[in-house]
């Protein structure tokens, strides 16, 4: 009984990953700096509803592999699920559980996340020319942030950005190689309207 629970908590955590593959990756690719893979990925963000067409997906996965485990024990019925409720529950419990770990904590977490962050030396440095901003960017979910981050960093004269759940971004940037008029002016702001809270 506890191994065909620990089946169904696997099945739903393999369920909720694979549709995540995709996001997965053009986070380390953005981490990492590998512009190609970033523009291959770009467009498939620039969709607002991509991540719920994610999450759906996962839920099919995990409805199908349901359908088919209950029909191999011939237990597809209403019935059958509800003889079988503790594996289907712990099947749909670990893909929601997986969901909400990624958009909650992981999608956030390496939003923020950079190969080389601006070090209070070079901000000092630069300090008389420093400026920052709040911006508050109109994204459906935590999974799009790494697409505005890695964006506003490829403007020239931004030192960084750090995000905030569930939508804030805090800019610091060098106010002679760019402007508040710049950034805004982003191409992904044109899909994600951003306001300046600051």
């Amino acid at each position: 009984m506890a191994e065909r629970e620990n089946k169904g908590i696997l099945q739903g955590v393999f369920y909720a990953l694979v549709p995540h593959t995709f996001c997965i990756a053009f986070l380390i690719a953005s981490i990492f700096g590998v512009t190609l893979l970033v523009q291959f990925f770009k467009p498939f963000l620039m969709n607002r509803y991509f991540f719920y067409a994610l999450i759906a997906v996962s839920f099919l996965f995990a409805t199908l592999s349901a359908a088919l485990y209950l029909r191999k024990n011939g237990l597809l019925s209403a019935l059958g699920a509800k003889k079988k409720w503790k594996y289907l529950t712990s099947m749909y419990g670990s893909t929601i559980g997986i969901n909400l770990l990624l958009f909650l904590i992981v999608f956030p977490m390496l939003a923020n996340a950079s190969p080389s962050p601006i070090t209070d030396k070079a901000l000092s440095e630069q300090a008389p020319y420093v400026s920052s901003m709040k911006l508050q960017v109109d994204i459906p979910c935590s999974g799009h942030a790494p697409l505005i981050t890695s964006e506003l960093k490829t403007i020239n004269g931004v030192l960084g950005v750090k995000f905030s759940f569930p939508n804030v971004f805090d800019v610091t940037y060098n106010n002679e190689q760019t402007s508040k008029e710049q950034i805004l002016a982003l191409g992904v702001f044109k899909e994600y309207p951003a306001t300046v809270l600051s």
